[in-house]
C-alpha cells in the first residue's frame, strides 16, 4: 500500500481507535486495523475496513444515547 499523502511506500500494519461524532454523540470503535505511514504518519484504513465501520456505526447511533466504546474485533 501507498501513502496518500507522501507517496511513501513504507507502510506499517496496526490498530488503532476511529473516532467518529454523529447526531451529537461520540462513538469510538477500538482496535480497528489500518495501515501507518513510517514517514509522515498518515494513517489509511482499507475499503473493506470502512465499509465494516460504517455498518456498525449505522447500528450503533441508533441506541447510542452520547458516548458508546466498542472493540471492532467483537463487533465487525
Amino acid at each position: 500500500m501507498k501513502c496518500l499523502c507522501c507517496k511513501s511506500e513504507k507502510m506499517t500494519a496496526i490498530t488503532k481507535p476511529y473516532f467518529s461524532v454523529v447526531d451529537n454523540n461520540y462513538i469510538i470503535i477500538e482496535n480497528v486495523p489500518c495501515f501507518l505511514c513510517d514517514d509522515c504518519g498518515e494513517v489509511l484504513y482499507s475499503a473493506s475496513v470502512l465499509e465494516r465501520v460504517e455498518a456498525m456505526i449505522d447500528r450503533i447511533k441508533t441506541i447510542v444515547s452520547k458516548v458508546c466504546i466498542v472493540d471492532y474485533n467483537q463487533a465487525a
